[in-house]
């Protein structure tokens, strides 16, 4: 790994902070300072790694579409399914409205 990037200052956390809307301590920032190039260390040291001979991948075991196969059944019949309803009008499901007339 190369190591000519920067160190994170005291100043960048600080702006970071009040990015995020954080209250950071004066001893926080120094803190921060350094957890924060540990992390953006480890990141750097990623694309050190990736080569371009490697695709890339979203998941790390293939994934294929579990859905049932689509196939055409018997509904319910419509006087059972209405038996369970609170109202029914005209055979249908019977709800308060919502929309005024004018809809």
């Amino acid at each position: 790994m190369s190591d000519d990037r920067s160190t994170l200052t005291r100043d960048e956390v600080a702006h970071l902070a009040r990015l995020a809307r954080l209250a950071v301590t004066e001893d926080e920032l120094d803190l921060f300072a350094g957890q924060l190039d540990v992390i953006l260390g480890s990141v750097a040291r990623i694309g050190d790694v990736a080569a371009a001979d490697i695709q890339p991948t979203s998941h790390a075991v293939p994934l294929r579409n579990v859905l049932r196969p689509d196939v055409v059944v018997a509904s319910l019949p419509r006087e059972s399914v209405l038996a369970g309803a609170p109202a029914v009008e005209d055979d249908r499901f019977r709800v308060p409205q919502i929309l005024g007339e004018e809809e």
